[in-house]
């Protein structure tokens, strides 16, 4: 039976009518919000409270921790720690009003216009697990984040005598936090793109759509003389206004720099985790746009059903970032009836430069949390450049131990090889080795790993184009930094699909059916996402999205997507 899912209404309803959730759940989740509002925004005045000499460590009193039943009680506390630690505290997060549909590359490439977020799941979801604490995400803070004041310049190769429409960041400063200082110029595509008669627009699309294609064609021919003879023209057009125009312009930029050899085989892929501007785009895309929040939201609900009834508890992340992922999940574990287990969390990540540790200086702060809220938690950092460089004992798994493995975009990294062993193999052999309790992935729901040129191009086209259309529902001023720096992050992915080729291209998206069929063959067998983590996503869209988002279920996986396409997709497995 599939459900819809009427954002900013008090009702869930079957498509034969039936009202499954009234007004006194939705009312629930309100207050449930309200608080991790309050506690979200405990966290952040936390994290500065900890760089300032002379501030006291707080704890909970047991009447702090009957949340599920005082949560009023609950809510006067924190604001009270936060009087104490900020005068100047951020308000209140809130749901940002809805926002049409904008026009993306063709009418064939696009889902339906849905003005609806709508969720659909079959009814084998019906036999989800009991009720668990709820998993809370406002938008929580960075944890860690820490950006040096860093100059950067993008600025990109183009054809001789050719100026092409692109987004570019001349020159900025990047400081604590998400502060955001100096100059970010989108001077290209908003200055030069004109405006024209609707059928002149439509007309325009088509025919770069037709040239972006033929260049790509050319270049899978390896005829670069067409290919660049065909780019020059395709930079004499005028770029549509509008999410179109957006994303034709980093196709341009990637064909641009693979044409002239500005793009590399084996060195910098462009998307290389270990730099601060890729981790402060990461960020601006979690904190932009629903899909990271999502990744976490339900790889943390599948962990915490998995570690009920446990008393040691051991998540291993495959990427930690700025620890993002883990406050929601400390939070519910601490609601948990019996009380909290005992939770250990190993964190991986790239090298830093200059030597600095900033796992452990994530792992102090997410100590903080766990000790505000008394969970019981040890963090213990493990540098690695490359996932397939870890082997199982590095990660020091305790008998015991429940332990729930996680990787939100990480595998599709591992799916080059140029020898007799591949890494995704080693990896999820290595997995294997840990016996986890479960192994939530998270990866983009396409197929950018097609051997042929054109194939993977004309994919890309279509979700890139899909994806760029999504962020325009995020309620954003138009050309704001917060934006800008969302259309780069999904720059620098179209970037590496298109640019790059052998070890340097790690964009290597593939589908649910082949993560499916991957991982089954390695000796997986999936565990179904249940009800509660569909029902959470559902709520979680209307809290950061305009219309238009939409959750299913697919093969007992949980997918987001804009309209009628997913573009990212949770799934969960067991070893068999």
């Amino acid at each position: 039976m599939a459900y819809q899912y009427y954002p900013g209404s008090s009702r869930h309803e079957a498509t034969g009518g039936a009202i499954v959730d009234g007004q006194s759940r939705h009312a629930n989740v309100l207050q449930s919000s309200d608080l991790a509002q309050h506690l979200e925004q405990f966290h952040s005045v936390m994290g500065a409270a900890a760089q300032e000499p002379g501030i006291p460590a707080h704890h909970t009193s047991e009447s702090g921790l009957q949340i599920s039943s005082r949560q009023s009680d609950m809510t006067g506390w924190i604001d009270c720690m936060i009087e104490e630690l900020s005068s100047n505290s951020a308000g209140p997060m809130t749901a940002p009003p809805p926002q049409q549909q904008r026009n993306a590359f063709t009418k064939d490439s696009l889902p339906n216009n849905d003005p609806e977020v709508s969720s659909s799941r079959d009814s084998s979801l019906e036999t989800g697990s009991p009720p668990l604490p709820t998993l809370h995400y406002r938008d929580t803070p960075a944890v860690g984040t820490n950006f040096a004041a860093t100059q950067y310049n993008t600025n990109r190769p183009t054809a001789p005598g050719f100026q092409p429409g692109v987004t570019t960041m001349d020159t900025a400063q990047y400081t604590e936090g998400n502060a955001l200082k100096g100059r970010i110029s989108s001077g290209s595509v908003a200055e030069q793109q004109q405006q024209m008669p609707m059928g002149e627009d439509e007309n325009s699309g088509i025919q770069l759509v037709h040239s972006l294609l033929a260049c790509a064609e050319a270049i899978q021919r390896d005829n670069l003389n067409l290919a660049e003879e065909t780019l020059r023209r395709i930079q004499l057009l005028r770029l549509p206004p509008g999410p179109m125009g957006k994303v034709a312009s980093h196709f341009i930029d990637a064909l641009t720099r693979r044409i002239y050899g500005a793009a590399s085989s084996s060195g910098n892929s462009g998307s290389n985790q270990s730099d601060s501007l890729s981790e402060l785009l990461h960020f601006h895309f979690y904190e932009t746009c629903p899909y990271l929040k999502f990744a976490h939201f339900t790889a943390n609900q599948a962990i915490l059903e998995a570690f009920a009834g446990h008393k040691q508890v051991h998540v291993i992340d495959f990427n930690l970032m700025h620890g993002l992922q883990w406050p929601a999940l400390i939070q519910a574990l601490a609601l948990r009836s019996g009380g909290p287990p005992r939770l250990r969390l190993t964190g991986i990540g790239p090298p830093q430069p200059g030597g600095n540790d900033v796992l452990q200086e994530i792992g102090k702060k997410l100590r903080q949390l766990a000790d505000t809220v008394k969970v019981d938690f040890e963090f213990r950092g493990v540098v690695a450049v490359k996932l397939d460089d870890i082997k199982p004992w590095m990660l020091q798994v305790r008998h015991g131990e429940a332990v729930a493995v996680n990787s939100v975009l990480q595998l599709h990294k591992l799916l080059f090889s140029n020898g007799p062993v591949r890494p995704i193999d080693e990896v999820l052999r290595a997995v294997r080795a840990l016996k986890p309790r479960i192994f939530t992935i998270v990866e983009h729901e396409a197929n950018h790993n097609n051997p042929s040129f054109l194939g993977r191009f004309t994919e890309a086209l279509h979700y890139y184009s899909t994806m760029f259309d999504s962020l325009e529902a995020c309620n954003l001023p138009s050309e704001s930094n917060e934006q800008l720096l969302a259309e780069m992050y999904l720059g620098r992915e179209i970037y590496n699909i298109v640019a790059c080729e052998n070890a340097a291209r790690t964009e290597r998206h593939e589908n649910l059916v082949q993560w499916r069929l991957r991982l089954m063959k390695a000796g997986y067998r999936p565990i179904q996402l249940g009800l509660n983590a569909f029902k959470q996503a559902s709520t979680l869209l209307t809290l950061f999205s305009g219309e238009g988002y939409r959750v299913e279920e697919k093969l007992g996986c949980l997918t987001l997507g804009w309209h009628t396409r997913p573009l990212i997709a949770a799934s969960a497995w067991q070893c068999t």
